[in-house]
């Protein structure tokens, strides 16, 4: 069986890495690697160009790491809250979704993109959350959540109240 040597300009899945030689059989470079561009023929030229690409896309990339890093430490003193209306055992009638986080960071002036919020489940009860933010592949803040219900400031000042009183 022919096989031939390519050069990876992208990460291929049981194949390699971004920028390494690899060699292939020559039907599935020519059909497939070749034709989508996901590979190049492994020449000098082509070695060349594919290691000066790799040097820019590591520099964007640590570019990129810095400036979530500042945004980190900026956010970092984030704390969200949200008062929902709820049952008697602080089951919402309703839910807090990734959604309500973006729009509640954006309204402190946080453009923050929902997919970036790893919140495996809608939030159904009240209580504190810990909610991971990717603000990079290598940076995450954990956003801390407080969800209430409606009026539970108001109850909690009628209680503190009474047992003074007493």
């Amino acid at each position: 069986m022919a096989t031939t040597n390519v050069l990876l300009r992208e990460d291929v899945e049981n194949l390699g890495g971004r920028g390494e030689v690899v060699k292939v059989k020559a039907g599935y470079a020519r059909n497939y690697l070749l034709p989508r561009g996901i590979a190049l023929l492994a020449t000098k030229g082509n070695v060349k160009q594919v290691e000066a690409e790799k040097n820019a896309l590591l520099k964007k990339a640590a570019a990129e790491k810095s400036t979530a890093e500042l945004q980190k430490e900026q956010m970092s003193t984030i704390a969200l809250k949200f008062e929902r209306k709820a049952g008697d055992e602080g089951t919402l009638f309703g839910s807090v979704t990734s959604m309500d986080i973006a729009e509640a960071l954006k309204a402190q002036g946080y453009e923050i993109d929902r997919k970036k919020i790893s919140l495996k489940e809608a939030i159904k009860i009240t209580g504190e959350y810990s909610v991971p933010v990717k603000l990079h592949r290598d940076v995450t803040l954990n956003v801390p959540v407080t969800v209430v219900a409606e009026g539970g400031a108001v109850e909690a000042k009628a209680e503190a109240k009474e047992t003074t009183e007493a």
